[in-house]
């Protein structure tokens, strides 16, 4: 099952990425809006991540 679920996954992702290839080179109408779905989905994804990075209070930082 979480072979299936994770497939999905990929399948989605790719199909995004083929679809933001596209939109650049002027393609259709619904492939604009998949396009503009999946770099939204990107930016959530990155703000997601930066959230999580920023709580961790400096540890990161290095020992001089």
């Amino acid at each position: 099952m979480t072979l299936l679920v994770l497939s999905a996954v990929l399948v989605l992702a790719v199909g995004g990425c083929v679809c933001v290839v596209w939109a650049s080179r002027g393609g259709p109408r619904w492939v604009r809006a998949v396009a503009g779905a999946t770099l939204a989905a990107g930016e959530l994804a990155r703000a997601a991540g930066r959230g999580r990075r920023s709580g961790r209070g400096g540890q990161d930082s290095s020992d001089d």
